[in-house]
């Protein structure tokens, strides 16, 4: 299946496809000529928030586990805090950051190239799978290793094997240590499994991903409780839970952008010469958004824009909802569908996904629509017909030979 026989958008002609991305463009250009001191004061304001939260958290298992009587309710109030700090540093600050969202500021702390996240995935790696690979190739079967993340089957295009019958577990594993997952990402298992990767690259990686790990085990679980003195086991158990409600959280969050119902799956061949246009298109039918308060978005790292997110990756985050309106309204001008829902609606989708797809398709019917049938192509071309692939340098659209 091409491109062009996606039956959400067959009904637009070329010319209508590239309009939609000139306009789409213009949105762009207005948002970065826009950029002013109130946007680099939200992020500087995001950013000591977070310290705030994180140092309270500290302060607060410091000073309460000396009473036996604070003690419960210091522990609680003192996991929260840093749970809380964690997600914002992850979501709405490193992730955002190391998109490029600030680059513009020129502020060397809040810069994409040096900035290092507090989680076991090097940057440097991380720019490379996410930036890189998964947004260019945003739910392309074969190239987007986003798609279940190496250890879970979430398309009916995807080979079922007995070993997806324990998919629930694995879901549930990764979801827990979902920052060690990330941290193997770039590695690309699956190249490791059938002996395409570099063994020299792999080493190199290995040892990279050796080195943060560590350093993200000695300061949570070693010296942060070793500061605790006779207390340590507590502060160690209120690092642990901080992590876990991280990961469970952002494992929740992610999944929520790109496996509900509506977020489609694209082949190798649906690239193709694809246009920028054709590009942008791709992303608003490959992706969905979760509604909720600016808070939720704000802790979610404004991924409830996600469809805003993967046009616009390296605009600021805080201008998405102002984006949001916009991209709404062309998507009603061009009937495409703009996929969104509450929170738990869009996880529960991906989580029934998750389960149904642990069993052969023959066991189990299709949530989405048959595609059309060639008939019903009104954008078929031939091969002196089609443009040819366009390139950004320093921007998320390359060609595959990139």
């Amino acid at each position: 299946m091409a491109i062009s026989d996606v039956k959400e958008y067959t009904h637009l002609t070329e010319e209508e496809v590239e309009q939609l991305g000139r306009e789409l463009d213009a949105i762009r250009a207005e948002v970065e000529e826009s950029r002013c001191d109130a946007d680099a004061a939200y992020i500087n304001r995001v950013i000591r928030v977070q310290r705030g939260l994180a140092a309270a958290g500290r302060l607060t298992l410091l000073a309460g586990l000396q009473s036996r009587r604070t003690r419960t309710p210091a522990w609680i109030a003192g996991a929260g805090l840093l749970g809380l700090a964690k997600i914002l540093e992850n979501m709405e600050i490193g992730h955002n950051v190391m998109h490029g969202q600030w680059d513009w500021m020129n502020d060397p702390e809040i810069h994409s190239s040096n900035w290092e996240w507090d989680t076991a995935q090097p940057a440097e790696q991380w720019k490379h799978s996410h930036n890189y690979i998964h947004h260019q190739f945003t739910n392309v079967l074969g190239h987007d290793n986003d798609i279940g993340y190496g250890v879970l089957r979430m398309a009916r295009e995807q080979r079922w094997h007995p070993v997806y019958l324990g998919q629930p577990v694995f879901n549930a594993l990764l979801a827990g240590l979902f920052q060690w997952g990330v941290a193997l990402h770039d590695l690309d298992l699956e190249a490791i499994r059938t002996g395409k990767k570099d063994p020299v690259e792999m080493r190199r990686q290995l040892r990279q991903i050796a080195r943060k790990g560590r350093n993200q085990v000695l300061k949570d679980y070693v010296v942060y409780p070793a500061l605790s003195g006779r207390q340590w086991r507590s502060t160690l158990k209120a690092n642990a839970t901080a992590n876990l409600t991280r990961n469970l959280w952002s494992y929740m969050i992610i999944f929520c952008g790109h496996f509900p119902d509506g977020a489609l799956h694209f082949t190798e061949e649906e690239l193709e010469d694809e246009t920028r246009a054709e590009w942008y298109l791709r992303q608003m039918l490959g992706s969905a958004n979760f509604e909720g308060g600016r808070l939720l978005h704000v802790m979610s790292g404004s991924l409830g824009f996600q469809i805003e997110h993967h046009l616009f990756p390296d605009l600021p985050s805080n201008r998405y909802p102002e984006i949001a309106v916009k991209v709404q309204a062309l998507c009603e001008k061009y009937d495409i569908p703009y996929t969104t829902g509450p929170l738990h609606h869009q996880y529960g989708q991906a989580l029934r996904t998750i389960m149904k797809l642990s069993l052969p398709n023959s066991m189990t019917s299709s949530d989405k629509p048959e595609p059309p049938s060639p008939s019903v192509d009104r954008r078929r071309r031939t091969d002196a017909e089609r443009p040819r692939r366009r390139t950004e340098t320093g921007g998320y659209y390359r060609s595959q030979s990139a």
